[in-house]
């Protein structure tokens, strides 16, 4: 997910892609311990996308309290 569209979303459209994403790697998680998983660099895009989304959603909170 690129920074141009985390920008554009709302709080609530971010957690709720945050939520969707956490459960895709899940997901991505249990297929490649299972051998299904052709793209092990799925994982790694998903991980550095709850990375982003968790920073911004943080940045908000921080430019709220203030």
């Amino acid at each position: 997910m690129k920074k141009y569209k985390i920008l554009a979303m709302s709080k609530i459209e971010k957690e709720k892609a945050l939520e969707k994403i956490e459960a895709e790697l899940v997901q991505l998680l249990f297929n490649h311990r299972n051998g299904q998983l052709d793209k092990g660099m799925k994982i790694r895009e998903a991980r550095r996308d709850i990375a982003r989304l968790k920073t911004y959603i943080h940045q908000e909170d921080l430019e709220v309290t203030r």
